[in-house]
C-alpha cells in the first residue's frame, strides 16, 4: 500500500493524482487485478473525469459550489457543513481495473483528488491487489 500526501492550495480544489496512480501500479508490479484509491477524510474526495479541458474541473466545483454553498442554514458548528455534504456527493474511494500492468481508464479519463475544506495537508491510500 502507498500512502500519499497532498497540500492543497484553495478551499475547493481538483488535484490530478493519475500519475500517482499509474506510477504506483508500476511499482507493484501487478499485472491483472485491481487498484483501489481511498480518501480518509470526511471534507475530501476521489473522482474520475475529463483530464484534457481544465475547464471541466471548474465547471463541477463552480457548480457543487452553486448547489451547496458554503453560506446556508448548517447546524454544523465548524462552519464546512458545505464541505462535508460535497464529500458525500463526490464519494471517497474509486476502484479500478488492471490489465497488462496497466490501470483502465478511457482516453480522457484522469483520477482527482477533491479538496472541499483547504488548504490543507490531506493523505490518500492506493492498494493494489492481484497477481
Amino acid at each position: 500500500m502507498k500512502k500519499l500526501t497532498i497540500k492543497t492550495h484553495s478551499q475547493n480544489e481538483f488535484i490530478d493524482i493519475t500519475h500517482d496512480v499509474r506510477s504506483y501500479i508500476s511499482q507493484a508490479g501487478v499485472s491483472s487485478g485491481l487498484c483501489t484509491v481511498f480518501v480518509p477524510h470526511t471534507t475530501a474526495g476521489v473522482t474520475v473525469n475529463e483530464n484534457a479541458d481544465p475547464n471541466v474541473r471548474k465547471d463541477i466545483l463552480k457548480y457543487l459550489s452553486s448547489l451547496i454553498p458554503r453560506k446556508a442554514d448548517f447546524s454544523h458548528s465548524e462552519g464546512n457543513s458545505d464541505s462535508h455534504i460535497k464529500s458525500s456527493v463526490i464519494g471517497c474511494e474509486k476502484t479500478f481495473i488492471i490489465e497488462e500492468g496497466q490501470i483502465l481508464l478511457g482516453t480522457w479519463q484522469g483520477i482527482y483528488f477533491c479538496e472541499f475544506d483547504g488548504p490543507r495537508t490531506r493523505t490518500l491510500f492506493i492498494k493494489v491487489t492481484g497477481a
